[in-house]
């Protein structure tokens, strides 16, 4: 008698984009149709989730700040778990699985346990929500280089961000909002003008969008008075200042906003 063999199953690292469900992927709407189970984060955007099938199997494994509903190691093991019983996996991140969603970290696990893993990449929060606002990442006359930092690093004052911002860079901050002040004083004590434009975009790509704009210097304020709430990114360089929302959040049904405090 020939042994049966168990179902291959699969495992998908699928990038859900910056919230707008418009701005998924082909493939990955394929994906989330055939998947048995979705693992996915909290920073997945409602309109991503609601593609989800009624029948196939979702986990939330939402993460905020200094609370996790499920620690990373966690999370590897039950991808690896789900895959080796035979199911299409799909492990759905906001944005791109690779850009500060530790997509690495499970790839590694997969490949560590053994189980086929793929990445599909989706359109990370920097490129969507800086093209919502208006706000080129790049500008022939203001920037040719764009860096992405994380601004909940641990010994923030110790990091090494020499030559990161200021004439012709830009620098993209995800998680920032908490440590707003910190980064603000951490730049210019590193020789950035206090006086280069800063934006910041809340909730971006999504209907509730946010842009503000402000010096460097007055950063913490503005994220403070206004009480900018995740997810949010801070934009710092010249292009901030070519945001405008009034231009680009032209959707119907959409009240486009913006602050100006330059």
């Amino acid at each position: 008698m020939e042994k049966t063999l168990p179902p291959a199953g699969k495992l998908w690292l699928v990038g859900a984009g910056p919230g707008d469900p418009d701005l998924l992927t082909l493939r990955a709407a394929r994906l989330l149709e055939s998947a048995d189970i979705v693992v996915h984060d909290g920073l997945v955007g409602e309109g991503v989730l609601a593609l989800i099938p009624p029948h196939v199997e979702r986990i939330s494994v939402a993460k905020q700040r200094s609370r996790h509903t499920m620690k990373q190691d966690l999370i590897n093991e039950l991808l690896v778990r789900e895959t080796r019983a035979g199911k299409q996996v799909v492990r759905l991140k906001g944005g791109d699985p690779f850009i500060f969603g530790r997509g690495g970290e499970e790839l590694d696990a997969a490949r560590e346990a053994g189980v086929v893993c793929e990445v599909v990449p989706g359109i990370t929060a920097a490129a969507g929500c800086a093209a919502q606002a208006g706000l080129p990442l790049t500008h022939r006359e203001d920037a040719s280089a764009v860096s992405f930092v994380a601004g909940q690093c641990k010994d923030l004052t110790d990091q090494d961000w020499s030559g990161l911002a200021g004439h012709g860079r830009t620098l993209v901050i995800y998680m920032g909002l908490a440590t707003a002040t910190a980064i603000a004083d951490k730049l210019i004590a590193d020789g950035v003008s206090p006086g280069l434009p800063v934006a910041v975009v809340e909730r971006g790509t999504t209907a509730d969008a946010r842009v503000m704009r402000s010096l460097l210097t007055d950063l913490g304020d503005l994220v403070a008075r206004e009480k900018v709430q995740s997810p949010a990114l801070i934009i710092v360089g010249k292009v901030a200042a070519r945001a405008d929302a009034l231009d680009c959040l032209g959707t119907p049904g959409v009240a486009a906003q913006i602050r100006d405090f330059t």
